[in-house]
């Protein structure tokens, strides 16, 4: 029987409500009688001693109900990270212009923020760094180096007929979610609370609030109907604003809300991680490489937050598609004065495959190949010792050799080369671009435990269903293809099912919607959920009409039991409940056959790898820098898609944040340690006009996950924005026409105009 509810093209469920503007996000909520507005006073020193903080004014400011330093927080002063070293309000001293010093509530938004700028607070400034070498060279790190090797890398460079070596540098990016952080709490009795909170973890929220205000974590409740937008932006930062509104409301008995202003949300949150990075390699004539050392320093601000497991997918994935038999990386996580980083769409992965992607194209140009070529010559074998990662995990699932052979042919990748070469031979003022990259990502959390998931499912007795699950919506069409899970399983529309917020109330312990495991994980734990309630129900009709459990059938809302009736899922659900029947389940889930020693960074931390690939075409103005994606091709692989019009939405929309990420998103602090690039009109994200103007997406066909995942459907969350790796190459590759593509560019990301203009302008010395 074919599926009638999974692997369609269906309607994301709040679609309709956010073109309307009905979908209610947290400022939308109603406020009750007496609800106050937070505000927090942070650093305007990038390090420094807090030798005075004279708050007086800030008290006696209009409006002002309560102010709160760290000497009110009735708990631990800490955000919860790995090492428990970044406080929610600085103590003795601040170590980045943002942090947090102090908060108030008021009476309004305005009076709130008002008041904050009247502390005066007298500074003791220290020296800062914001420079990832000199971390390095100093010895500033978050946390310990850490090494990953393979065969011997340094002998294999020295053997082989070629070596290269050099270095570039790889910006961060804001999550610029449209959405920004808020939290919103509400006393309840016995000095319980319940937080609404834009966050991709509530359980996480909810251990640091319980942490920080002293309490036990059946005494808070964390809900969050749907975010516009998170990114890995809301994965651990949220838990700082639910303080926040957790320590005023348990101070003043009053509901508050604090909806943070997009500027301070910008200086004060963490980002995608900034890399530096360095590599040797040795190759042959082929451009295979034979050895390669790969050097990854990260900025990772002031505390660890995430950047543990952030950096170790970098280290992961710094292979992409490729073989490296001889290979030698390591890994610095370097303290620096500026906002702690953390999660980001791809969770340090991106990282890992622009450092190899990098190598390979430089590679290329130094053999004078056509850099597909270069990479195809190292993609892992389909079998034998070539199938084996750097980290001992053996790929079952390679599908990246046909794919990307698909790919260049349907997109006519070699003609478009040709021909953009004999288009630069002839053109001065225009130049032209293209590359072809591939992607290999690995799926499931590198942290073991994490990789789990519940859900809670109720049955109506008017054959209705609610669903509950610990994913987050955040646009991503997550509790659409829940939904369209149960759906099957119960065999009833989906406008039968309705998907209620979620919360700690329900589902426990949740892991944090990240890793692009959402659709994997929670769809398994409803699906089991669901299959518990219809296995009740199957045995009930069997004894109810004493026929085998195998003569009971559910199809397209109707109920058949052998030959003896026949009735609606309603009439079954009303039967069953007069009945006495329980219409309720919880349904659990755990990945299985991943493991991971952090220790010896071995093992296999992925359930399986989602491929894609993309070919991206380049305009290039050589006088002004400026440049447009004029076609992007793509063939992704999301297995057998639970929803295809969704799965090609979230293509589209990571390939284009990917681009922003590496070509206009530009992170840049001045001397003092401040981020400049703070607000919209100087952090230039992708709009309409960067879209390609020919944009072709596909899907790739009859290709069901090897594993046993829902329904056979791979990850689609993260995978997509390495994709956009392409559009950087083809920049490089129109640069590089300038010097007759002899000499290598030297080109960084964010490959901004200015960027791009000073390349060419470097390029054109060399030439002349």
């Amino acid at each position: 029987m074919s599926p009638q509810y999974v692997g369609k093209d269906q309607q994301h469920e709040s679609a309709h409500l956010h073109v309307s503007g009905e979908a209610r996000y947290i400022d939308d909520l109603p406020e009750p009688k007496g609800t106050l507005y937070a505000a927090v006073g942070i650093s305007n020193k990038a390090h420094a001693l807090l030798k005075q903080i004279d708050l007086t004014q800030v008290r006696q400011a209009a409006g002002v109900v309560a102010v709160i330093t760290a000497k009110d927080i009735p708990g631990e002063n800490h955000l919860g990270g790995a090492l428990k070293d970044e406080p929610v309000l600085a103590v003795n001293k601040v170590e980045y212009i943002g942090q947090a010093i102090f908060a108030v509530a008021a009476t309004s938004v305005e009076a709130a923020r008002r008041a904050v700028l009247l502390a005066e607070i007298d500074y003791e400034v220290l020296p800062h760094n914001l420079d990832i070498r000199a971390a390095v060279a100093a010895g500033q790190f978050v946390l310990p180096t850490k090494r990953l090797e393979r065969g011997t890398a340094s002998t294999a460079i020295d053997q082989a007929p070629h070596q290269l070596s050099g270095s570039f540098s790889l910006g961060g990016q804001e999550q610029f979610y449209l959405e920004g952080q808020i939290a919103f709490a509400l006393p309840q009795e016995q000095g319980y609370l319940l937080i609404h909170s834009s966050t991709q973890h509530p359980h996480h929220v909810q251990e640091i609030v319980a942490t920080v205000l002293k309490r036990t974590q059946k005494d808070i409740v964390i809900e969050c109907r749907r975010m516009g937008g998170g990114f890995g932006g809301k994965e651990s930062q949220p838990s700082f604003f639910a303080c926040i509104v957790g320590l005023l409301a348990q101070k003043t008995g009053k509901p508050v809300k604090y909806r943070v202003d997009r500027d301070d949300d910008i200086m004060m949150t963490g980002k995608r991680h900034c890399f530096d990075i360095g590599y040797r390699v040795g190759f042959n004539e082929q451009g295979v490489i034979q050895g390669i050392e790969l050097d990854y320093a990260s900025r990772c601000g002031i505390s660890a937050d995430l950047s543990g497991p952030v950096n170790d997918r970098t280290m992961f994935h710094a292979d992409n598609a490729y073989f490296l038999e001889n290979i030698a990386i390591v890994s610095y996580r370097c303290k620096t004065n500026s906002q702690s980083n953390t999660a980001f769409r791809g969770f340090g992965g991106p990282q890992g495959m622009m450092g190899i992607e990098y190598v390979m194209d430089e590679i290329a140009r130094q053999l004078q190949l056509d850099p597909l070529a270069v990479r195809q010559a190292n993609f892992y074998g389909k079998e034998g010792i070539r199938d084996c990662t750097h980290y001992g995990m053996q790929l079952e699932d390679n599908i990246i050799h046909e794919l990307v052979a698909e790919l260049a042919d349907t997109a006519q990748y070699r003609q478009r080369r040709e021909a953009l070469r004999v288009f630069n031979q002839t053109h001065q003022g225009v130049k032209k671009g293209i590359a072809l990259t591939p992607v290999k990502f690995g799926i499931s959390f590198t942290a073991t435990f994490l990789n789990q998931a519940g859900a809670l499912l109720h049955i109506y007795n008017d054959g209705t269903v609610q669903l509950n699950h610990g994913g987050t919506e955040m646009g991503q069409g997550l509790f659409t293809k829940v939904a369209q899970v149960v759906a099957e399983e119960l065999q009833i529309p989906l406008e039968q099912i309705r998907c209620t917020a979620t919360s700690t109330e329900k589902v426990p312990n949740a892991s944090a919607t990240a890793a692009s495991s959402g659709s994997d994980m929670n769809g398994m734990a409803a699906q089991a959920a669901a299959q518990i309630l219809k296995q009740r129900l199957v045995e009930f009709l069997a004894e109810r009409y004493q026929v085998p459990a195998s003569e009971i059938s559910f199809q397209a809302g109707q109920v058949r039991v052998g030959t003896q009736a026949a009735m609606s899922f309603a009439e079954l659900a009303h039967l069953a409940w007069f009945n006495r029947i329980s219409l309720s389940a919880t349904g659990f889930y755990k990945t299985p056959k991943i493991h991971y020693d952090p220790r010896t960074m071995s093992g296999r931390p992925f359930y399986y790898f989602a491929y894609g690939a993309a070919v991206s075409e380049v305009e290039v103005d050589t006088l002004t820098g400026e440049y447009r994606v004029q076609q992007v091709d793509i063939l992704h692989d999301v297995g057998e898609s639970l929803n295809p019009a969704i799965d090609i939405g979230q293509i589209e929309g990571g390939f284009v944040q990917g681009m922003g990420w590496l070509t206009t998103e530009e992170l840049w602090w001045d001397k003092e340690g401040r981020l400049r690039t703070y607000a919209p009109s100087t952090y230039k994200i992708p709009v309409a006009g960067d879209i390609p103007e020919r944009f072709n997406v596909r899907l790739v066909d009859k290709k069901p996950n090897r594993e046993a995942t829902i329904y056979r459907s791979k990850a689609v969350g993260e995978p997509p924005l390495m994709l956009a790796m392409s559009v950087f190459f083809a920049l490089k590759d129109a640069v590089e026409s300038v010097g007759h593509y002899q000499y290598s560019s030297g080109l960084n990301a964010p490959a901004t105009p200015e960027a791009v203009l000073i390349a060419i302008e470097s390029l054109k010395k060399k030439v002349n």
